[in-house]
């Protein structure tokens, strides 16, 4: 394991203990395979990134974003990110906190239909881009 991807998984395991309250709260809803047996991760490193959840085989990421990701530069790393994300076959869903905090049942019900809505991919891609 190089230093940068070792660099990642510490830091993965460190905002897995210090989860936001929405954060905290959406994992309450997804984790344990609560949502049609969909196993979720958190804080999940997919090189360069760290997503907050993802469902792997799915390749669906969700992000939970505070009042930080309004302002302009941050807009910047989100539509790089996204852009990323999604060139590696990712569909991402982003949910403000107060989404999550005044209406999980309604972030559940967005998550189930991108979960039908998305079709698996035949093979992850693998470390570092290789074929």
């Amino acid at each position: 394991m190089g230093a940068e991807a070792k660099m990642t998984t510490q830091q993965a395991r460190g905002l897995r203990k210090n989860l936001t309250p929405a954060e905290r709260k959406l994992w309450q809803h997804i984790r344990l395979r609560q949502l049609n047996g969909h196993k979720f991760r958190r804080q999940q490193p997919i090189e360069p990134y760290i997503v907050d959840f993802v469902r792997l085989e799915k390749r669906l990421v969700i992000e939970v974003d505070g009042g930080n990701h309004g302002e302009e530069a941050q807009e910047t790393n989100d539509r790089e990110r996204l852009a990323w994300l999604e060139s590696q076959g990712f569909r991402v869903i982003r949910f403000w906190n107060n989404e999550i905090i005044n209406n999980i049942e309604g972030v559940v019900a967005i998550i189930m239909n991108a979960l039908e809505e998305t079709t698996p991919s035949l093979a992850l891609p693998r470390k570092g881009g290789e074929d």
